[in-house]
């Protein structure tokens, strides 16, 4: 866990200049520490109407006006693994201003939209919460939300959730489940010069590698939001040496499901395509979807942010998924081409920035 002293951070500063100085606040799984503490020191000096809390890495600020309904407003402090892509740099690229860094996109633009909005709403149609949140991009157990979902329910209540996960500036409805399985093959070692006493748990995996590059993964269209499922093969592993025919080998799978399919229904699909094979299958992690949840109150969000916002399906897992699980409508909004995130080009486009500030000013001031 970093001990540095991040930097302080100015909300009232340019929306780049802000997104840009929490992107060089490096803050990958598990070395969130230092963005918390700017972030909960930002709060505390620049929002007095805010109640502002800390839970370990997570920063929780709060109104309470006494409104008849509450949004909460989430962004994730963490990012995948540096890859040469930091401190963060700007260029100007067919004609258009781009802020290049880790995070820019997944999902530090969205946190910097958050928490320029967080000091600046301070009296608003409705309460507020702002949630920053720790461990986003690691297994599902080690999420600061399923914590605080344990331990501290009446935090995540709202009427009404905001998940600042890069859209484009469009707004992405539901999300899909997520499952990884390790599949291992057994074999029977031996010297690799006679091989032919042995069994080459490698090569037993073949079969499952031919069904993976043969499945035709199933598109399911829900309140006319696409969802494409994937199933792939993303590790493998196995041997000894280079001399030893292998008696183990696994293959990593991690399968992305539809939101009207569950966790169980999941498993057995997987076990359904890989029937028949000498194998052990075990989950070593998985998060149910969230179904596409456009009722009222995200068909209110969706008329505030004005003009032509594109709708469309989350084609991947996010904490929407948790506030689903909770009753309550959630909806993926933020600054950033989704394709971009844990790219090693990782970046956002300024006017994306600019329109989800402005959008979700926008939904605040008129609701």
């Amino acid at each position: 866990m970093s001990t540095r002293t991040a930097p302080a951070l100015d909300p009232s500063a340019d929306i780049v200049d802000l997104t840009a100085a929490i992107v060089d606040i490096e803050s990958v799984s598990g070395n969130e520490k230092a963005l918390a503490d700017a972030v909960e020191q930002a709060l505390r000096t620049h929002a007095p109407h805010l109640e502002v809390l800390r839970d370990g890495d997570t920063v929780i600020a709060r109104t309470h006006h006494g409104r008849d309904r509450r949004v909460l407003l989430a962004g994730h402090l963490d990012t995948v693994p540096v890859a040469a892509n930091l401190p963060s740099s700007r260029r100007l690229r067919e004609g258009r201003e781009e802020l290049v860094g880790r995070g820019s996109c997944d999902m530090k633009g969205g946190v910097a939209v958050m928490l320029k909005l967080a000091v600046e709403a301070a009296d608003v149609p409705m309460d507020l919460t702002w949630l920053f949140y720790d461990h986003e991009e690691v297994a599902a157990a080690d999420n600061s939300l399923t914590r605080l979902a344990a331990e501290h329910p009446e935090l995540l209540e709202a009427d009404f959730a905001i998940l600042g996960e890069p859209t484009s500036a469009g707004v992405e409805g539901g999300c899909k489940g997520t499952m990884k399985l390790e599949v291992t093959a057994r074999g029977v070692a031996a010297h690799s010069a006679r091989d032919w006493v042995g069994a080459n748990a490698i090569h037993h995996l073949a079969p499952v590698l031919e069904r993976l590059a043969a499945y035709e993964a199933r598109r399911a269209v829900i309140d006319g939001l696409e969802y494409r499922e994937c199933l792939n093969a993303v590790a493998i592993t196995g041997g000894i040496a280079g001399n030893v025919i292998p008696d183990r080998a696994s293959a990593t799978l991690n399968y992305r499901f539809a939101p009207d399919t569950s966790v169980e229904q999941a498993e057995a699909h997987v076990r359904e395509v890989l029937a028949g094979l000498d194998l052990e299958i075990e989950v070593t992690d998985s998060a149910p979807g969230a179904l596409p949840g456009l009722d009222t109150a995200a068909r209110d969000f969706l008329a505030a942010l004005g003009g032509e916002v594109p709708l469309a399906a989350k084609q991947g897992w996010t904490d929407v998924s948790r506030f689903s699980a909770l009753g309550t409508p959630a909806v993926n909004f933020g600054p950033g081409d989704p394709l971009l995130a844990h790219t090693d080009d990782e970046h956002v486009p300024v006017d994306d920035l600019t329109r989800a500030l402005e959008g979700l000013r926008r939904y605040l001031l008129a609701a």
